[in-house]
C-alpha cells in the first residue's frame, strides 16, 4: 500500500511556519477523508486540518508544540486500496500533496471556513491549471479521466470540510452533466488549448505575489535601503549591550511576540515613515451616539461604538484618494481595487492582530458595526481564520481606547498608510457664529496618519486626512438609525 505525506500546510501568504499545538489521531487509528489530523497555530490565528485522504495513520512524526516550517513532512497514511489506485497508483503518489505544491484547506473552529489561498498546478491532463481549492488524488484522477476542466470542477459546490469536493460530489456532477447532454459546449482535450487559460483561472489563484513582496523580515532585506549614514543593511541586525543586573528578571519572547517584532522592524527599514496629525471636532457625532446607541443595541443586537464611524469616514475618505489605497512593488505601484480595512485589536494576552473589514465602502454602518463587532469578538477569543486577516488595504488602530491623545503608528506592511485615533475629550474652543466668535465646550480628537514616504507625500497624506476629520466633523446629528 503507498503512503501518503502530510505535510505542514501553508496558512497565508506571508506564514512561512507553523506550530503543532494538538493531533486529534495516534498512530494506527482508521480514518475516513475529511476526519479532524490535527490543530495548528501561527502567530495570527489556530487552524484544524482534515485528512484529504482514506487510511490508517502510519506515522505520527513530530509530537505537539513543535514548530516547523511550511511544507515539513508531518505524518504519513497508508492509503487504502481505492485510494491508493485512484492515486494512480506510481510511488510518487504516496507523497503527492508535498511534491506538487498543494496546501490542504482547514476549517476555523469547525465552521467550515476555507483558509487559505492554493498554490497548485496539477501536472497531467485537462486540470493544468492554477487552483485556490484543495482536490484529492481521488478526485482529481476521476476528474481527469472524465475530462473534467478546471471550471467545472470550480463550480461544483463540495459537501466535505471547508466546502471541498468529494467523490460523491464529482460523481454527482457527472451525473447530472449525462443526463443534461453537457460537455458538447465544453473545450475539448487538444494541442490547440483544451484546458482553462491561466486568464480564466480565479483571480486569487494567479495573482502575483507582489502585495506580499515585503511581508517578511527575509524579503524586507532584498528591498531594504542601501547602507549609508546609518542605514541598516541588508538582513543583518544591530546588536545592542544590555547589562543585567542581580535582581532583573528576565522573560523570553513568546513566538508571536517575535514575529510582531521582527515585522515592525522590517516595515521601519522598508518604509521612510511620515505621519501628519489633524484635530477633528466630533461633537455631532458624539451627540448623535449618545442619543441613538440604546435604541441601536435593541435594534440590532450590537454595541454601537465610535470605530465604525471612523471607518465609514475612512473608506470613503479611500475613494477620494485611490494613492493611499495602495502597495509598493519595487518601482510599481499596486492601486487596490477593494478597500479592505484592517482594525488593530488587543488581545488578552497583549499581543495584537489585525482583521480586516472587506469591502468596507460597500457597507453602512450598521453593516461596519455587526463586521467589526463580530471580528474583534473572534480575534479576542482566537476564533479568526486566516482569511479574516489577509487581504487588508489600510489599517486604523484606536490608541483612544487606552486614553491616548495622540499615537504615531508602524505602518502594516505592505500596506502603505495607517490611521491613529485617538481619546475624545471636552475641550474649550472657538467657535465662528453669524452674531460673533464664542468659546463653548466641544469634543474633541487629535487623529494620525503614518505613511510610506516614497509615494505617498505630505501634500496627499495631508489632504487624506484632512478629508477624514471633515468628514467626522460634519456628521449629521439627525441621522436616522
Amino acid at each position: 500500500m503507498a503512503e501518503f505525506k502530510v505535510i505542514m500546510p501553508k496558512l497565508g501568504e506571508s506564514i512561512q511556519e507553523a506550530t503543532i499545538t494538538k493531533w486529534f489521531i495516534k498512530e494506527g487509528d482508521k480514518i475516513v477523508e475529511d476526519d479532524l489530523l490535527l490543530e495548528v497555530a501561527t502567530d495570527k490565528v489556530d487552524s484544524e486540518i482534515p485528512s484529504p485522504v482514506e487510511g490508517t495513520v502510519v506515522k505520527i512524526l513530530y509530537p505537539e508544540s513543535t514548530l516547523l516550517p511550511v511544507g515539513e513532512v508531518i505524518a504519513l497514511i497508508r492509503m487504502t486500496d481505492d485510494e491508493e489506485e485512484d492515486a494512480s497508483g506510481d510511488v510518487e503518489g504516496k507523497s503527492e500533496l508535498a511534491a506538487s505544491g498543494v496546501e490542504a484547506h482547514v476549517a476555523d473552529g469547525g465552521q467550515g471556513t476555507e483558509a487559505f489561498a492554493v498554490e497548485e498546478t496539477v501536472t497531467s491532463g485537462s486540470l493544468r491549471e492554477l487552483s485556490n481549492r484543495f482536490y484529492s488524488p481521488l478526485v482529481r484522477k476521476i476528474a481527469e479521466e472524465e475530462k473534467v476542466t478546471l471550471r467545472e470542477l470550480e463550480s461544483i459546490q463540495g459537501s466535505g470540510v471547508g466546502g471541498r469536493v468529494q467523490k460523491r460530489d464529482l460523481l454527482a456532477f457527472l451525473s447530472g452533466r449525462t443526463t443534461a447532454g453537457a460537455g458538447s459546449d465544453r473545450p475539448q482535450a487538444g494541442a490547440e488549448g483544451a484546458v482553462l487559460r491561466r486568464e480564466d483561472a480565479p483571480a486569487s489563484a494567479v495573482t502575483a505575489s507582489a502585495a506580499t513582496a515585503a511581508t517578511t523580515p527575509e524579503k524586507a532585506a532584498a528591498v531594504a535601503p542601501e547602507a549609508g549614514d546609518g542605514a541598516v543593511q541588508g538582513a543583518a541586525k544591530p546588536k545592542v549591550s544590555v547589562s543585567i543586573g542581580a535582581e532583573d528578571q528576565i522573560i523570553e519572547m513568546d513566538r508571536v511576540r517575535k514575529l510582531i517584532a521582527d515585522h515592525m522592524v522590517m516595515s521601519k527599514q522598508v518604509s521612510p515613515h511620515v505621519t501628519s496629525v489633524v484635530e477633528a471636532d466630533v461633537t455631532s457625532l458624539v451627540l448623535w451616539r449618545n442619543k441613538v446607541k440604546e435604541q441601536f443595541q435593541s435594534r440590532y443586537g450590537e454595541k454601537l461604538t465610535y470605530m465604525p464611524a471612523f471607518i465609514e469616514a475612512t473608506a470613503r475618505a479611500l475613494t477620494e484618494f485611490p494613492m493611499v489605497n495602495a502597495s509598493v512593488d519595487g518601482n510599481r505601484i499596486i492601486l487596490r481595487k477593494h478597500i479592505n480595512i484592517g482594525i488593530a485589536v488587543a488581545k488578552p494576552d497583549g499581543n495584537l492582530i489585525v482583521p480586516v473589514i472587506r469591502n468596507a465602502e460597500e457597507k453602512n454602518l450598521v453593516g461596519l458595526t455587526k463586521s467589526l463587532n463580530t471580528l474583534a469578538d473572534a480575534a479576542r477569543k482566537n476564533k479568526l481564520s486566516p482569511d479574516d486577516i489577509q487581504g487588508g488595504s489600510f489599517s486604523i488602530t484606536n490608541f483612544g481606547s487606552f486614553r491616548n491623545l495622540i499615537g504615531t503608528p508602524i505602518i502594516n506592511q505592505p500596506q502603505v498608510a495607517i490611521l491613529a485615533t485617538g481619546s475624545i475629550e471636552k475641550k474649550p474652543a472657538v467657535l465662528e457664529l453669524p452674531e460673533g466668535d464664542v468659546i463653548a465646550i466641544r469634543h474633541k480628537m487629535f487623529l494620525s496618519l503614518s505613511y510610506d514616504h516614497r509615494i505617498v507625500d505630505g501634500a496627499l497624506g495631508g489632504a487624506f486626512l484632512r478629508r477624514i476629520a471633515d468628514l467626522l466633523e460634519a456628521f449629521d446629528i439627525n441621522r436616522p438609525v
